[in-house]
């Protein structure tokens, strides 16, 4: 049995993968730690797993900090530069202790600490990479959500695409100083850019994701195991709303699903109301799952309005799936089999958005022009058609030969057996 570090910061898209590697690490007899903030530690041990609070503690429920952080063009340098770095020794400190008798770490790539702990220490630790475009593939260009052209050059080749990373690298150098001045402290070499080639491990990087949804590319770095999606399924909706949602399914035919995931629908604004007009405008039944939310003061009398659900079960009863383009939900998405509409609010959304749209697995619509038509068009078209259904099915059908979970846990005792002790 061995003694495995799982951390993460972020949303609960970033939480829900690593509590499915670690039940399926606990059904292998290791002992699995999630460290992650302290506002996730009663969905971690409902999971059955062991929790350490690792800082920085955000308070998710905070508006301004929700509006800043989702923000398409600046929220990721809020997240990175002003929520996590100033903390990076209280996070590196918990994790420390966190790591006292551990075999094993796996980083995300918000935990700075994590690669710092693991050279200093001499601790096995492998980076995982929850969505493909944190690769920053000269080959497949993402669309960040600050410059979504940047995937339209794709066609341009790996020359130009690279020759632009190399120029975003050196804008983002200074983001990064306090991260290299922490490595210089602790006498550690600094010249690797921990935003770039850094956070890859050395002893393997895991991508949680599939590989049909995003091919390995040549300049991945090496090492790199794709697993598949962990999911982890789990009903975090209360009795009412379960009982409502089921009487609801039953009486009629599918629903279109609108679901934002946890931090997009914190800052909706009036995407519920357009969701709903949209679906009665196209004669459509909907389900909006709203989250935190302020409901809709009027709905019509076939658009039902519920605060959380079973993802999986909700949208196998879907017709089609409405949803920001969080990795989780996209993952879920494609695991169903259902065409999907991605509006994506911030991050790596815009990328999975730009992922489903190429694949024909969906379309996208901007959220600054998301009207109730355009909104009712882009519903009529993707429930019309029939290409998109057959590739969504098709892609479903191929997913079901892959465990995110297993791969992961397989990869990780992969690890353990060349460093042990």
């Amino acid at each position: 049995m061995a003694r495995i570090v799982l951390t993460t910061f972020g949303s609960f898209g970033d939480l829900y993968p690593y509590l499915a590697i670690g039940q399926e690490l606990r059904r292998r007899r290791h002992a699995a730690v999630i460290a992650a903030p302290r506002v996730y530690r009663a969905a971690v041990e409902a999971a059955g797993l062991e929790f350490v609070a690792v800082r920085p503690d955000v308070d998710f429920e905070d508006a301004e900090t929700l509006h800043r952080a989702m923000d398409p063009r600046r929220g990721t340098e809020y997240v990175v530069r002003e929520l996590v770095i100033p903390r990076l020794r209280e996070s590196y400190g918990d994790l420390e202790a966190a790591c006292e008798r551990a075999d094993l770490l796996a980083s995300h790539v918000l935990t700075y600490g994590a690669p710092i702990l693991g050279e200093k220490t001499g601790l096995p630790w492998v980076s995982t990479v929850l969505s493909p475009m944190i690769f920053c593939s000269a080959h497949d260009p993402p669309a960040l959500a600050a410059v979504p052209w940047l995937a339209r050059l794709r066609p341009l080749g790996p020359g130009v695409v690279g020759t632009l990373w190399r120029l975003m690298k050196r804008i983002s150098w200074s983001w990064s100083e306090p991260i290299r001045g922490f490595r210089r402290e602790l006498g550690l070499r600094a010249d690797a850019d921990p935003f770039w080639e850094g956070q890859f491990s050395p002893y393997g990087v895991l991508a949680l994701f599939s590989g049909r949804f995003a091919r390995p590319q040549p300049d991945w770095p090496p090492g790199t195991s794709v697993c598949g999606f962990p999911f982890h399924d789990s009903d975090f909706g209360g009795e009412g709303d379960a009982d409502r949602l089921r009487r609801f399914l039953a009486d009629g035919p599918a629903p279109v699903v609108f679901s934002l995931g946890s931090s997009a629908s914190k800052v909706a604004g009036d995407f519920h109301e357009t969701a709903a007009e949209a679906a009665a405008k196209s004669g459509q039944r909907a389900v909006l799952v709203i989250g935190d939310s302020v409901k809709p003061s009027r709905l019509p009398t076939e658009v039902l309005a519920i605060r959380s659900a079973a993802v999986r079960s909700l949208f196998e009863a879907a017709s089609i799936v409405v949803h920001a383009g969080g990795i989780g939900t996209t993952g879920q998405a494609l695991r169903t089999g259902r065409p999907q509409l991605v509006v994506p609010f911030a991050h790596d959304q815009f990328d999975n958005a730009l992922r489903v749209e190429r694949l024909a697995l969906g379309l996208t619509l901007d959220r600054r022009r998301l009207t109730v038509s355009r909104l009712t068009r882009k519903i009529e078209s993707l429930l019309a058609s029939e290409h998109i259904r057959v590739r969504t099915a098709d892609m479903a059908a191929s997913m079901r030969s892959e465990d995110g979970s297993v791969a992961a846990c397989d990869a990780l005792e992969g690890v353990l057996r060349r460093h042990a002790p």
